[in-house]
């Protein structure tokens, strides 16, 4: 290969001064005469020019304002844009970071959409231009994912250990890649740039692969929750695209760098019969702070889900994606309580406050209060007012340890424990005739009956409405009883009108609870065809609580109505990854596989499914179904007997899932009539992935008052 020199013309170009070079080649900055502008001329060696056309293809593929851009191709040169200025290098402040942190992540996100790997992102690759802008470079070894040759680790000759500490494991390992290994190399570098330091380091090429097999590096000073989620060391286990990478950036960028998730409090009272008590003062505390404008604060759902593990905080705030945590417990004795709190720094486990409260139990309401306020000053946030400003009624304290008992009982969400929750919320209310939020919950324990085909709609859904009324008579800004008021409007009554008009006013006040935004999303927007308002509003709901298991079933069916069920298949997956027995997600996989013709996988999930929860006539449709689809019709019959003779509540919907599964669409849709009059609200969740494209549809959607497209 003839060596390049200063002055020497290149067709149009002329080469002005070298700027680097490598086992692969070397580049230069030149002029382009023609348009006498400054560009950058890369040239591989001879070994390596067959990469010319496939980096050509790749960049020019990619038009982003962080990515840099191809003006032309030479017989054996690229010319590329010239970018004036660094190589990224930290570390930076945390602002500067996640600002650069999101161009980069938008310009794989890019990349990838258009089925592209970059496979060798580290500093190096990344110029921060005088401007401050990042700009992605060398796609010398990208990638089409759709590429079937073999080559996924090549690297160059003397290759440096800085390459090799930014591979993911995969890729060190020679196997298969996809983006989520880029994303892998971006949480290397996020993590160098947080901390000055390299992630996996080592005094040779195989100390530090091994480093990138093995070891897991102590998390970086910020940011901890996403940089060690790109650095899992299985791929199911990281964010699965960059587009959700970035949206996390974003909640950063945001104004959300103080983010904390409440742990359930410990019961240390003498007895251990106060666990109700101490798990409702931490959520009353996480009903105040969430009142903190700028404060990510994790919903009950998520923030519970570790209750009795003993998991590190590390690994909490890094599943919840929070930097600290506040852990507590109480003690209470006669009307007597001591509340002891800690607020903790979750990557290096340090204490910004602590405090210890003894109170008569009067005073439990003014403890709540005092306990936000001193983490709003810990965390240097603002109240927008006091928390006693924003606090909804206060009843008065035997009905507030009642409806504290209910909302213990109703987490537990066993037949029994539902049974004693109804009771304790009507003790709430008798105790306090105007507790209007303890009428809205026991409202929604009567719709979750209904939802779940345990009492008759037409028996629940007059007992909703009333609770509800009687909350809204009593505060007209409570969310939760004009959303219960929606949801009754929407799969009762069919009226799409009042439906929106309720769950507006349900949404009109920040913050909005997860379980309102879910049940719009769910029970309005989705039934109406508005899926891309409805998987926002999930997604949404998912930031603030990204372990509630429901809300990503719901998020999963949103977009297999859409079609994408690519990405219904992970939120599924994601589920199962929390919790392997959750039923919906194996009744979802199942009837997904099954309409898909993935027989075999619809049969093994409704196997699942159905042991989990034979009670649930959708389920038990589902199971009975696949057998039959299957031709093991001597199983099928006894499954079956459960549905017959098809007129008991929940059977109609059971025998439509039942004919769906068999590809019997016209059977599916007359059951489907049936589970109407009947008002199940289960239909919901079949109509648009399943009938929509079928010629029933337009009638059914008649029925029901919807519209026939989506948007």
């Amino acid at each position: 290969m003839t060596a390049w020199q200063a002055g020497v013309p290149l067709g149009p170009y002329v080469l002005v001064s070298p700027i680097g070079s490598g086992g692969m080649g070397e580049v230069w900055k030149a002029r382009d005469t023609r348009l006498d502008r400054v560009v950058a001329i890369k040239r591989l060696k001879g070994e390596h020019s067959a990469r010319f056309e496939q980096e050509a293809r790749a960049i020019a593929a990619l038009n982003h304002p962080h990515i840099c851009q191809i003006h032309d191709i030479g017989p054996d040169y690229l010319v590329l844009e010239y970018v004036e200025g660094a190589a990224l290098k930290g570390p930076l402040p945390v602002e500067e970071a996640v600002r650069l942190a999101i161009q980069i992540a938008g310009a794989l996100e890019e990349a990838h959409g258009r089925g592209i790997l970059h496979r060798d992102l580290k500093p190096a690759n990344i110029m921060v231009t005088e401007r401050g802008a990042a700009k992605l470079l060398d796609f010398g070894l990208a990638k089409l994912m759709t590429s079937e040759d073999s080559d996924v680790t090549l690297t160059a000759e003397g290759t440096v250990l800085g390459t090799a500490a930014y591979m993911a494991p995969e890729q060190a390992q020679g196997k298969a890649l996809d983006e989520r290994s880029d994303i892998f190399s971006f949480g290397a570098v996020l993590y160098e740039v947080l901390s000055g330091r390299r992630a996996f380091r080592g005094d040779s090429m195989a100390e530090v692969l091994s480093a990138v097999l093995r070891d897991d590096p102590k998390p970086p000073p910020a940011l901890a929750g996403i940089v060690m989620r790109c650095l899992r060391k299985v791929p199911e286990e990281r964010f699965q695209t960059m587009a959700e990478v970035r949206a996390a950036l974003a909640g950063q960028a945001e104004g959300l760098p103080h983010s904390i998730a409440v742990l359930p409090f410990a019961d240390m009272s003498p007895g251990k019969d106060n666990e109700y008590f101490s798990d409702g003062l931490a959520e009353e505390i996480i009903n105040a702070l969430a009142q903190i404008p700028g404060l990510k604060v994790i919903a009950r759902t998520s923030a519970f889900a570790f209750k009795g593990q003993n998991t590190d905080i590390r690994r909490i705030a890094e599943a919840l994606g929070v930097v600290n945590v506040l852990e507590g417990s109480v003690r209470k004795a006669g009307n007597r309580i001591r509340v002891t709190t800690q607020l903790i720094t979750a990557a290096d486990g340090s204490h910004l406050w602590s405090q210890r409260y003894d109170r008569d139990m009067a005073d439990v309401f003014a403890v709540q209060d005092e306990i936000a306020q001193a983490i709003a000053g810990a965390l240097q946030v603002k109240l927008s007012a006091t928390p006693a400003a924003h606090r909804r009624y206060t009843p008065n304290l035997p009905a507030y340890e009642a409806f504290l008992k209910a909302r213990h009982y109703w987490a537990k969400l066993t037949p029994e424990s539902l049974a004693r929750s109804r009771e304790c919320y009507e003790q709430a209310i008798a105790l306090d005739p105007q507790f209007a939020l303890a009428r809205s919950f026991l409202g929604e324990h009567f719709f979750a009956l209904a939802a779940n085909g345990l009492m008759s709609a037409h028996e629940a859904m007059p007992q909703v409405r009333a609770g509800a009324l009687q909350a809204v008579e009593m505060d007209p800004s409570l969310p939760e009883p004009h959303a219960l008021l929606g949801a009754v409007a929407a799969v009762y009554d069919y009226d799409w009108a009042e439906a929106g008009r309720r769950f507006r006013l349900a949404m009109a006040r920040q913050p909005i609870p997860t379980h309102v935004r879910m049940t719009y999303a769910a029970l309005y927007c989705h039934p109406n065809g508005r899926l891309r308002d409805g998987e926002e509003e999930l997604r949404r709901a998912l930031q603030e609580d990204p372990l509630h298991l429901l809300c990503r079933g719901h998020l999963a069916g949103c977009l297999a109505a859409a079609g994408n069920y690519p990405d219904a298949f992970r939120q599924l997956q994601q589920i199962l990854e929390i919790d392997e027995n959750y039923y919906v997600a194996h009744w979802y996989l199942s009837i997904m596989h099954a309409v898909r013709g993935m027989v075999p996988e619809a049969l093994a999930s409704s196997e699942r499914a159905y042991a989990l929860a034979p009670w649930n006539t959708i389920v038990v449709g589902l199971r009975a179904g696949m057998l039959a689809r299957t031709g093991d019709l001597n199983g099928a019959e006894p499954v079956l007997a459960q549905l017959r003779p098809g007129e008991a509540y929940g059977a109609p919907v059971g025998w439509a899932v039942f004919h769906l599964v068999c590809l019997e669409i016209d059977k599916a849709a007359d059951w489907m009539e049936k589970a109407m009059a009947q008002r199940d609200t289960r239909l919901f969740f079949l109509l648009r992935p399943y009938f929509q494209t079928s010629s029933r549809w337009p009638a059914l959607a008649k029925m029901m008052n919807l519209p026939e497209t989506v948007s």
